[in-house]
């Protein structure tokens, strides 16, 4: 980016120091950076050893063929053996894993660790007599039940692959993932239950299946979990109940040892159209990446902590932070079906209330959301026991955080706003709870033994007070290995565009802040150029969010004849803000906002066009889709909506721009 980007106009002078009993008792201290930059393969080498491993390894870190790497060379190890047998072999048996919450609110379900390793080894067994064997791969399509986190686990533990895809996707992208990676079995359930009616999958399943097969690729099972009790098409020759075969499976499995390199799962980052881009990760370094930022950036305490993530396993937080890292940390979870608001908005603060929840982890759209409701619902429960905040997904805005700090938190809870990708498994750039002051919208700094960097075009690190592109500057053990299948694709999406310095591309935009601290910008294909000027999304958006009216906003970038792009704002208001201008915020409520971020940025973020809007078009993992937004300010036609929560959202946004205000 140029150095007329936006990345250097937006400040922030607040400052969070950690709580001082948590930085006396805290997991890392800062004199991890100082030991992880000295010896970075000591550094990580010491990561390793909190694992069990049946064979040490050789050597911790063959970088001899980049980008191709190999961690922790020649040793052995087991997934599901460091999740789950060695906490109940050390007598933690009785400890709680998962405290599974179901979306009815009759629902619910406690695993104990050596609950949970006799469902893995039943699950390994069913199986391993459906045919799967050591690298065979197997889908999981299932709602958030603790059969779904069990599957994961069975196929870890008898080195089958799995590839998880989120409940959400269609029939079609299913089969593209199946196809893909060539899955031998499919588990999954007959539906489960979404604002309180039961959502088939199933289906979705059998429709993939016959996909599949006219592309040549037969599955040759389907495990099928009874959730909601819908009636399903059933097929005797392919489809199996998991009542029928792992319930009544032997509770004894012995786990073998895989090479560190051993494929563990594969996950799927493109939507539904175009070839899905499978990220393989494998097992031993990805094992030893998430268990330790889980426990560095959470500071966790197993023996005390009972932590929640609120992500779907079907992405990649879901696996590095509800099923593998806090898993191998011994910790105590909850999983949650549902969805925030059903059946009443407080249903989050009620699971925290109840289950005592000392670490909440959640996504800056979620946050933004119960903005808009207000803290009336919030402070009427008892929230108390939280000691720690994390944002996972995107950049949040500093007016976000200080909301989610001091609504949520109390006021006294550390905030950590993670970045890192599917790509990277495991949190690369946070602070340290008992480390780093907390800067509100700022990811700080890389974790010890990380190494990140905002460069210019050339690849030249931009001093501080500029923006540019955020590059991964070495190896880290979570890392990606390859694009299933495809190694040439691989090396040319992540390692081509900074080949001669041998960086990873992340392919976001940041800027270093005059303290050196880094801001995420999002991606760089939401960077906007503006008569020569490069803007970031991010910032208008941040900007927006910060006025008092507004709870949540999406800015694009859309073609104008004078100035090449110009800003328009998608908003949505707070429900004071609606009370009292009504709901479309009235007559001139696009100037107040449009001169609010004048003032915060400067005129030449100044959108174009401003439009009120119910909701925003998301993903169910809470993504926004602005290439849609695009489309609207464009006045094109309204490409795909398959992957949306809601397509309705859509038809909302375009009927509603004929009555938008121009400024």
């Amino acid at each position: 980016m140029s150095e007329e980007t936006l990345s250097n106009l937006l400040h922030e002078n607040r400052r969070f120091e950690p709580p001082a009993d948590l930085a006396a008792a805290a997991n890392v201290k800062a004199d991890a950076y100082a030991a992880a930059e000295a010896d970075p393969e000591g550094f990580w080498a010491q990561a390793a050893e909190r694992l069990t491993w049946d064979q040490k390894w050789d050597r911790v870190l063959d970088w001899d063929n980049p980008p191709f790497a190999k961690w922790f060379v020649g040793g052995r190890i087991n997934a599901a053996y460091n999740c789950v047998d060695r906490h109940v072999e050390a007598g933690r048996g009785d400890r709680v894993a998962i405290h599974w919450v179901g979306e009815p609110l009759e629902d619910a379900r406690d695993l104990t660790y050596a609950e949970l390793k006799d469902e893995v080894c039943k699950a390994a067994n069913a199986l391993t007599e459906l045919g799967v064997r050591t690298g065979d791969r197997v889908a999981i399509y299932m709602p958030m039940i603790p059969e779904a986190v069990i599957a994961m686990l069975a196929c870890a533990r008898i080195g089958a692959p799995h590839t998880v895809v989120f409940g959400g996707f269609s029939a079609e992208a299913l089969a593209s993932r199946i196809e893909d990676c060539e899955a031998k079995v499919v588990v999954t359930s007959d539906g489960g239950y979404r604002r309180g009616a039961p959502s088939p999958l199933k289906p979705a399943v059998d429709e993939a299946r016959a996909i599949s097969a006219k592309s040549g690729h037969a599955v040759e099972k389907v495990l099928v979990v009874r959730r909601t009790g819908q009636d399903v098409d059933w097929d005797d020759a392919v489809d199996v109940w998991w009542h029928d075969t792992v319930d009544t499976a032997s509770a004894e499995h012995t786990p073998e040892a895989f090479d560190a390199e051993h494929p563990l799962f594969v996950m799927y980052t493109s939507g539904t159209t175009g070839k899905p881009k499978g990220i393989l990760h494998t097992t031993g370094g990805y094992l030893v990446g998430t268990s330790w930022t889980h426990y560095e950036v959470f500071d966790l305490k197993p023996e005390t902590d009972v932590y929640w993530c609120s992500a779907d396993i079907g992405w990649i937080t879901g696996h590095s932070y509800i099923v593998y890292g806090p898993l191998a940390n011994g910790a105590t979870e909850v999983l949650y079906e549902g969805t925030p608001d059903f059946p009443e908005r407080g249903r989050w603060w009620d699971i925290i209330e109840q289950h005592k929840v000392t670490i909440f982890y959640t996504a800056p759209t979620a946050i933004r959301s119960f903005m808009k409701q207000g803290r009336e619902i919030p402070d009427s429960k008892d929230l108390s026991s939280l000691r720690l905040l994390g944002s996972v997904g995107e950049p949040i805005n500093p007016e976000a955080y200080i909301w989610y700090r001091e609504v949520i938190g109390g006021g006294r809870t550390p905030v950590v706003d993670t970045w890192w990708q599917t790509e990277t498994g495991m949190i690369l750039i946070s602070p340290l709870p008992g480390v780093t002051a907390g800067k509100p919208g700022s990811a700080m700094k890389p974790l010890p033994g990380v190494g990140a960097e905002v460069v210019n075009d050339e690849g030249v690190p931009v001093p501080n007070g500029h923006g540019g592109y955020l590059v991964l500057t070495q190896p880290w053990p979570a890392m990606l290995r390859t694009i299933w299948g495809d190694d040439q694709r691989y090396v040319d999406t992540y390692w081509a565009r900074f080949k001669d310095q041998g960086y990873y591309f992340a392919g976001d935009g940041a800027k270093k802040d005059e303290d050196g601290d880094l801001w995420l910008l999002g991606r760089v294909d939401d960077v906007m150029n503006v008569s020569g000027h490069r803007l970031s999304t991010t910032e208008i958006e941040s900007a927006l969010v910060s006025h008092p009216y507004v709870a949540e906003s999406a800015v694009v970038g859309a073609t104008d004849p004078d100035t090449g792009q110009a800003v328009v704002a998608y908003v949505i208001l707070r429900e004071e803000a609606t009370k009292t201008l009504g709901e479309d915020g009235g007559e001139g409520i696009a100037k107040v906002l449009s001169d609010h971020v004048r003032k915060e940025i400067g005129p030449i973020a100044k959108p174009r066009q401003i439009m009120i809007v119910p909701e925003l078009p998301k993903t169910r993992s809470g993504k926004i889709m602005r290439r849609l937004l695009r489309d609207v300010a464009e006045h094109r036609e309204v490409g795909d909506v398959t992957t949306l929560a809601d397509s309705t959202i859509m038809d909302l946004i375009s009927a509603g721009q004929a009555r938008s205000t121009d400024d």
